[in-house]
């Protein structure tokens, strides 16, 4: 995806996110509900915060891959937490997961601390918007009527 990076200089430069990110024209959007680490059965089966960043983010890709696209079509994620400190003792091993699954691809992003979470034993949820490109044979749209002349 070719997004167009918003980083106005008197903001300093993200380190690990971009602060905005401009969609090409024509794109469609997908919003993925929040992910956790969950089973299919609903039950979360590790206390672990690496491993449930980890399960977390690859649902969420898998919904993007299905769709179509990959991990650079991401182009806003906001990650909550029931441990901010949990969070920031493992960003080591969640920039790892990261980078194995991102790459150096840094969208729009939050990360939230909030009381906890559906599951008693969830640590993250991921949700994330990415944009595709058109579908095949769809004419992208400027928002210009277009004109029926030859």
């Amino acid at each position: 995806m070719n997004w167009d990076r918003i980083n106005p200089e008197k903001l300093g430069p993200p380190r690990g996110w971009t602060n905005g990110m401009l969609a090409p024209a024509g794109g469609r959007v997908l919003f993925v509900a929040g992910q956790d680490a969950a089973t299919p059965e609903g039950e979360v089966t590790t206390d672990d915060f690496v491993e449930q960043f980890e399960l977390a983010m690859e649902k969420t890709l898998m919904i993007i891959r299905e769709a179509g696209a990959d991990a650079s079509a991401i182009g806003r994620m906001t990650v909550y937490v029931t441990d901010l400190d949990a969070y920031r003792s493992s960003r080591k091993e969640i920039g790892e997961v990261w980078r194995s699954r991102m790459g150096r691809h840094f969208p729009a992003m939050a990360l939230v601390e909030v009381s906890r979470l559906v599951d008693p034993r969830g640590k993250v949820e991921i949700e994330a918007t990415a944009v595709l490109p058109p579908a095949e044979g769809a004419v992208a749209s400027s928002g210009a009527s277009a004109s029926t002349n030859p």
